[in-house]
This record gives C-alpha cells, structure tokens and sequence, in this order.
C-alpha cells in the first residue's frame, strides 16, 4: 500500500494491487458458467490496472509521453472493473458491502491515475 513520503518501487506496493488480489480471491465463487466470462473479465481488468502502471513505470526512464499513454490504458481497465463490479452485484454475486467497498476503492484508484495522467501531459 502507498505510504505518504515513501517511493513505491514495484507494482505490488500500489493500493491497486491489494484491491486485485482482492478481486481475483472472490471471483473463483462465481457460478460455473462464469468462470470464463464475468469473473474471468473481471480479473483481466483488475490485473490490467496493475500490469499497465508496471510497464509503463519500467518506460518512464525513455519516455514521459510513453509513461502516460500506460497509465491512460490503466484508467481504462479501471473503468472497465467499474463495470464488471455492478454487473456481479446486478447478478447477485457479490453483496452490497462488496459491491461499496470495491467500488470506493476503485473510484479512488481512478482518480489517483486521472491526477498522475494530468502531471504527465
């Protein structure tokens, strides 16, 4: 998780990354017939976010422009977990508290990759 004043060094110390390993336990609870459809969206996206800031992190050094374009991909899979979340709660498959917690963390996640694409362009 972030700390104020500390330097993240890897994608595993990002908030993002907590919340989708989140994600990816829950998920394997999903009916059958979702396994590869729903949830299996679901954890793309959420690994997505992740994978996206971990490249372009590694970029950063060659390219500032390349380093925004990784993380204009990250707010994209966030906003695509954004969708997959309510379509599981719509189906019943995860509860309110679920669905409230995830989507706060994800909106939050959201806005820190909108500010960070704001310092890069």
């Amino acid at each position: 998780m972030e700390k104020p004043g500390r330097y993240v060094e890897r994608a595993r110390d990002l908030e993002v990354y907590a919340v989708s390993l989140e994600v990816h336990r829950v998920t394997p609870a999903f009916p059958k017939i979702e396994q590869y459809a729903l949830a299996d969206q679901l954890r793309r996206s959420s690994k997505a976010i992740c994978a996206n800031l971990a490249e372009g992190f590694a970029k950063q050094s060659h390219s500032k422009a390349e380093f925004a374009r990784f993380v204009s991909m990250a707010v994209g899979s966030c906003s695509e977990v954004e969708t997959w979340i309510c379509y599981a709660f719509d189906l019943q498959y995860i509860t309110q508290s679920q669905l409230d917690a995830w989507r706060q963390s994800y909106a939050q996640i959201h806005g820190m990759l909108v500010s960070l694409r704001e310092k890069l362009t």
